[in-house]
This record gives C-alpha cells, structure tokens and sequence, in this order.
C-alpha cells in the first residue's frame, strides 16, 4: 500500500481545475447508454468509480469512446462518446458486473438491471459487498423485480428483469440513490412511478432526465416519471466536483495568507449547502460568474483564509452534507469552538465506518474527540495544536484526503498509509494539492 507524506504548509495559493463531478457523470452515462443516438460527455470523471459505471455499461453491450481534448483552462479533460442502445437495447453480460468501489454504480445499476429481460448478477470489492443494498433491493421488489441477495441484504446481487409496475414509495432513510434506483426502474415500467421524499436529496437525476428527454413531474415532496420514454442522445458538460473542491477549501481557510480560486464548480442548489454551513462558520467564500449548464447551475468559487467559529451540524442537514460531513469533521481542530455532528448514522455504512476512522485518525493528530452512534463532538483551537500522525484511512477516499488537508496545519510532517485509495473519486488530488501549497 503506498504512502505519502504530508508536510505542514504556509499556505495555499492559485487556481485549481477540479474533476468532473461524480454524481453527475455516473447519472449521465447510464441515461445515455439506455438514449438513442449517440452521446458526447465532456469532462467526464476519471475517478475509479465513475470508470466501475462504464466497465459495467460496456459488459452490458454499450460502445464507449474516451478522448482527451484541451480544456480552456490548460488541462486535458475527458470525454466519452456513448452510443446508446435505447430503453431495451442492453444485452446480458456473459460475465458478472462489478462495481468495484461504488455503491453509486450499484444502486443507481439495479434500477436499470430490474427492468431488463434478461438476469444478471453485480457484485463489488470487499468494501463495498457489505454496504446495505435492502434500501434499493426493497422497492424494486415492489416493483415486481426479482433480486437474490447474500445474508443480511448484501452484494452480490442477482437481478431478474422482469415487467415492472409503477409505484410511490418513500425510502425510510433520504437517499439519493435510492430515489434514483427507482426512478430509473421507473422508466421501464408501466405506468408512473413516483418517490416521496421527507428530506430533499440531491436532484442530479431529475435534471439529467430532463436533458435526455424524459419528462419528469415535481411536487413539494415527490417526483414522477412514467415509463416508456424515448431517452434521447445529447452533449452535456459534467461540472467540476463540489465534493471535491471542498478539501481545496478547507485547505485555503486554515492556513494563513492563503486565496484560491476553483474554477466550473457544479454549484446545484441540493449540493451547495456545505458552502452555506462554512459561510456561518465564518469562510471567506465567494461566488462568480454563476451560469446554468445542462441543467445544472456552474460558477467559480473564490475562497480566502479565515476564523472559523464551530457549531453543531444536525438534522435535516446532514442528507445534504453527507459526502462533506469528514472534512468538516477534519476542519473541527482548526475551529475556535469545535464541531458537533448530529443524526449522521449513515456514515457508519459508507466506504468504511467514517464515524469510527474520523475518531480514531483525530485522536491520532491529538485532538479531543467523543465518538456518538450517530456522530461526533470535536473540541477547537482550546484543546491544543493538532500533531503530525500516521494516518490510516481504511481504504477510503475521503478520509484520506480530509486528513492530508488537515495534516497542513499541523505541527510536524503526517503519514497517509494507503494514500491511492484517494483515486476513488480524484485521481490527481495529491499532484492538484502540491501545485497550489506553498511551503517555508
């Protein structure tokens, strides 16, 4: 397993180019793969999850094209060409998918695999096959498909297509997974389906629905499609990952001296929550140059060092921040009075128990942490300066890359043991992070 050493900075300065959201880039190769007509995807993420979603679509029948052209930024982004098949063009893999990593490609997969008339089975690695697949295995059986699962509701899955049947459900815990599960189900099945949400989780999927075609009915607290559509083939831009850009933030609030600038930040109002969270903290954060782009709202994010005051992050919240919620965890030390997280249980199911490597990494750095069910209580700048560590991110990304942002204002150089686990979901952070941070 590689390491990688992290030695403490002066400070952060310059421009980062980020990779293309995630979220966004898995919603659009899957739609594109069941449109009809070709597809041009710009930007599309190179992070190892992203690529578990298209290794999946091409055992599944699908051509997929990857070119590099030349951003306007300098960089070189990536972009796929999908000839899609149409709503019943996918052809029975020979072999297993694998999901590898993504519970995303896994969740939002399923969806797609009920409604196919042909049996398949995904499966993942080790992390991933003992991540909980009830919450999408239970309303696709409500819909009439036909899924094998391990004890306890785990991966590998075998999926049964079979003619599926419209429905409203509202999943027990918010998800936007699960939403998008069933309404990719959805569209092939008769009549309308429609989830019910308590809590509004990110929208990625609706929208993208929308550039492919598909037209999609919004409550207050629900959302439908009915099946049948015809998908249509489109270019779209991924925009650059918020999740990602969040560590780059961190990172410019806590060192002294420090300004950076992110440039086509996916800036979608259900994900943005995190930049109003920092702002009542107390970050110096910035927005230009605010557009919409394929549905989704980009701009450029401008961020300067700060006092960060601490406070307590619960409730409705946490669905919105869930993929933030270990960098603000990280940034707990580096506040005056420290962060409590609240009804954050979910992430005891995410790549690892994040509640777990959260509090065991801080207490290695020196920090004072209680460790809840459902949280944690994280003391500030009070409890004393945080120490260099070893840090051991149990395979998962955004532990080891809140941890190497937090390993900049320490006193004395860190260790990220298994540091590539951060190619997950961004491939260059490390070579991204060292172009930016300045040293004494």
């Amino acid at each position: 397993m590689a390491k990688k050493i992290i030695a403490p900075a002066q400070s952060v300065n310059g421009t980062v180019a980020l990779p293309g959201d995630k979220s966004i880039s898995h919603r659009y190769a899957m739609l594109a793969a069941i449109a009809e007509g070709t597809s041009t995807l710009s930007n599309y993420a190179e992070a190892a999850d992203c690529q578990s979603t298209l290794d999946c679509l091409k055992r599944l029948g699908i051509h997929v094209e990857s070119v590099r052209e030349r951003a306007t930024n300098g960089s070189g982004a990536n972009l796929l060409r999908i000839a899609g098949a149409g709503l019943h063009g996918l052809r029975r893999s020979r072999r297993g998918l694998d999901a590898g990593n993504s519970g995303t490609t896994m969740r939002l997969m399923a969806g797609v695999l009920a409604g196919q008339e042909f049996e398949s089975t995904i499966t993942g690695d080790k992390s991933l096959r003992r991540r909980p697949m009830k919450r999408v295995i239970e309303p696709l059986s409500k819909m009439g498909a036909e899924i094998r699962a391990e004890e306890g509701g785990v991966a590998p899955l075998q999926i049964r297509g079979t003619q599926l049947h419209g429905m409203e459900y509202e999943p027990a815990t918010p998800s936007a997974q699960v939403k998008s599960c069933v309404l990719l189900a959805g569209l092939f099945a008769e009549g309308e389906t429609t989830v019910v949400e308590k809590i509004r989780t990110r929208d990625h999927t609706e929208l993208a629905l929308e550039q492919f075609g598909v037209e999609v009915e919004r409550g207050e607290r629900s959302v439908s499609v009915r099946g049948g559509a015809e998908l249509r083939g489109c270019n779209l831009q991924v925009p650059g990952d918020l999740s990602s850009a969040v560590f780059f933030i961190a990172a410019a609030l806590i060192l002294p001296d420090s300004s950076l600038a992110l440039r086509d930040v996916g800036l979608n109002p259900t994900r943005t929550a995190i930049l109003d969270v920092l702002a009542e903290l107390g970050a110096s954060i910035s927005l230009v140059s605010v557009h919409e782009s394929g549905g989704e709202l980009v701009g450029d994010i401008g961020v300067r060092s700060s006092s960060l005051e601490g406070g307590v992050i619960g409730g409705a919240q946490v669905a919105q921040l869930i993929d933030e919620l270990p960098m603000l965890a990280a940034l707990a030390p580096f506040t005056e009075k420290g962060i409590e997280i609240r009804d954050a249980g979910e992430l005891r199911v995410k790549e690892s128990d994040r509640i777990a490597a959260l509090a065991e990494n801080l207490r290695r750095m020196g920090a004072t942490v209680e460790e809840c069910e459902d949280g944690l209580r994280i003391a500030g700048k009070s409890a004393g300066r945080l120490h260099g560590a070893e840090i051991e991110p149990r395979g998962d990304h955004r532990i080891a890359m809140a941890f190497s942002i937090a390993a900049l204002g320490t006193e004395g150089q860190s260790t990220i043991r298994d540091a590539e686990c951060a190619a997950v979901s961004f491939p260059a952070f490390f070579d991204t992070l060292a172009s930016v941070t300045e040293r004494d």
